[in-house]
């Protein structure tokens, strides 16, 4: 009995040593929860069905903000709403920043559209980073590493863990490239510029963007170049959005050979969030621009 209960009390203490986590969006959630595997969920803050760049935290949320062990997010370039959250804690909880590491590889917005004046646009650095399933592996690691300094106990865990996450990502990443390969020079236009990380990996051809960014609604001239191009016959496939009216991208269409795809979502706003939501954003994206694409 004696025995019994030391270890019973072991194993709590060390229970009570994984640290809190909170997440912003569901592909970081997926990452920190493969991470993390048994030992302990993470939180997400966007619920699913979310507006990464229109979201309010609850006060409840912003109480579990104020009092997690570690925070793991992007970074302000994308959920702003967060930032406040954090700039407000007076404890001395841990901040990941993963847009902000060195080794996060980065590509400025536009950099996937075929006109001179997008790729010349603003400048700005996009930060849908973790389309990048290269980027992605190498998180695991970060996380990992971060995890270790909190709980150095479970260290060769989060380590394991890590590298077992790095190889559902290249396996999700080889899925992909098999839909992707056959089409891979099959121009499309999407509803915004939220996917040049996606493209450059895969090698894909875009022809442009309704939208340069989510509050950049696309002028007159924007309209009727694209519309220029569809009409040419030049693009195969326009494909809208989650969480945005696919009104325009059905004007595109109008009329012409294009096809309307199924909508992207680069955020996994539609997922069911959990530590399978990474591998099936990569995957899934490729299968949906597959299905159009294809003759």
């Amino acid at each position: 009995m004696r025995s019994l209960l030391a270890l019973f009390l072991t194993s709590t203490v060390a229970m009570a040593e994984v640290p809190t986590v909170v997440t912003d969006i569901a592909p970081v959630h997926s990452i920190v929860a493969m991470v993390m595997g048994d030992l302990g969920s993470p939180e997400l803050l966007l619920a699913k069905g979310a507006d990464e760049h229109d979201f309010q935290l609850k006060p409840s949320q912003m109480d579990t903000v104020a009092k997690a062990d570690l925070v793991v997010w992007v970074g302000p370039v994308l959920t702003p709403w967060l930032d406040s959250a954090l700039n407000a804690r007076t404890g001395d909880g841990a901040v990941l920043t993963l847009f902000d590491d060195v080794g996060t590889y980065k590509i400025n917005f536009f950099a996937g559209n075929l006109s001179e004046a997008d790729a010349n646009a603003e400048g700005t650095i996009d930060p849908h980073v973790w389309l990048d399933p290269s980027t992605a592996q190498f998180w695991t690691g970060m996380i990992a590493a971060e995890l270790s300094q909190l709980d150095p106990e479970n260290a060769a865990t989060y380590a394991a863990n890590a590298e077992a996450a790095s190889a559902t990502i290249a396996k999700a990443e080889a899925e992909a490239k098999a839909f992707l390969d056959p089409v891979k020079d099959r121009p499309f236009v999407t509803f915004h510029d939220a996917y040049g990380y996606y493209i450059t990996y895969f090698g894909l051809t875009p022809a442009g963007t309704i939208s340069l960014g989510e509050a950049a609604p696309p002028g007159a001239a924007r309209l009727s170049d694209l519309r220029a191009k569809v009409e040419a016959g030049t693009v195969i496939c326009i494909f809208p959005e989650a969480q945005h009216d696919a009104a325009l991208v059905d004007q595109l269409a109008e009329g012409t050979d294009a096809k309307v795809g199924a909508a992207l979502d680069p955020v996994g706003s539609t997922l069911e969030p959990g530590a399978g939501a990474y591998a099936a954003l990569i995957t899934g994206t490729a299968k949906t621009l597959a299905d159009c694409l294809a003759d």
